[in-house]
């Protein structure tokens, strides 16, 4: 069976409905599939419960932070009827909504004003993040693209990176396994940590009751998916993998499209 355990509707930031998302990863091929958007599980009351050709498995992608760097958590397989992922969902848009007005208040500092109103527009009845806010600087033509957007007011580091409003990362973790769900640590390479460093904050992980640990994310250098296959094995995670799939046109990042989870490791779904 062909997994992708992590993807994005326009619930959050991605492009597609999730309708569109799910139709477009059964033509390319996929068995089963998990809905990530960002904090926010929206995307389940849109589409059936049962789908003809298709697994469908509950998904959320909580943000946290660990010592000053943002980090993703994937909840996989869980209540969507339970309190605690209700209470999650709750926490995060309230400090989604918190971080959207200080990224504002940020931008209007280095003299770009009134960027809310427009983010909020673009992001209509998803929750409102980067993304929208780089839309918006597009559209105003302070930027020629979302990218610039990115490196020059939004990305890591940069003046619209606003972390300090999440859950802490055990809170998170306790949330998904309260609802009975499994929590995966997502996309570990992109968080720009030495081996040592990500070693360490698997260790905090995996204290805090997380499972897993999300191996392949999309088309990534070989030696990367060996690195993590190790750190996997290491700390005796479960191993997970998924496109990351945000909007067509990306290859590395379509639907069902990822580097190939290697075979001596255990996959998260063995669990599920």
């Amino acid at each position: 069976m062909l997994y992708d355990l992590h993807c994005h509707s326009t619930a959050s930031d991605g492009k597609l409905t999730p309708l569109e998302l799910v139709d477009r990863a059964k033509g390319k091929g996929v068995d089963c599939l998990a809905i990530t958007d960002h904090d926010t599980a929206a995307s389940y009351q849109q589409i059936p419960a049962q789908i003809d050709g298709l697994k469908l498995i509950t998904g959320i992608e909580l943000s946290t932070q660990w010592r000053g760097t943002g980090v993703h958590i994937v909840g996989l397989n869980f209540d969507l009827h339970s309190s605690a992922i209700s209470e999650a969902i709750s926490y995060q848009q309230r400090a989604r909504k918190q971080r959207a007005e200080l990224i504002a208040e940020r931008l209007a500092k280095a003299g770009i004003e009134e960027t809310l109103p427009g983010a909020i527009a673009i992001a209509g009845t998803s929750v409102v993040g980067r993304p929208h806010f780089a839309r918006h600087l597009v559209e105003r033509g302070i930027v020629k693209d979302s990218g610039q957007a990115f490196k020059r007011y939004l990305g890591s580091g940069k003046l619209g990176d606003v972390k300090q409003t999440w859950a802490s990362l055990p809170q998170v973790v306790q949330w998904i396994n309260a609802a009975g769900g499994m929590a995966v640590l997502a996309h570990p390479a992109k968080y720009k940590m030495t081996y040592t460093k990500l070693g360490l904050l698997c260790d905090e992980f995996v204290a805090a009751g997380g499972r897993g640990l999300e191996v392949c994310s999309g088309l990534q250098p070989p030696q990367t998916t060996r690195d993590l296959a190790r750190l996997c094995r290491e700390k005796k995670l479960l191993a997970s993998c998924g496109s990351d799939f945000h909007q067509p046109g990306q290859h590395w990042a379509e639907l069902g499209c990822y580097t190939p989870l290697p075979e001596h490791l255990d996959p998260v779904w063995s669990k599920f």
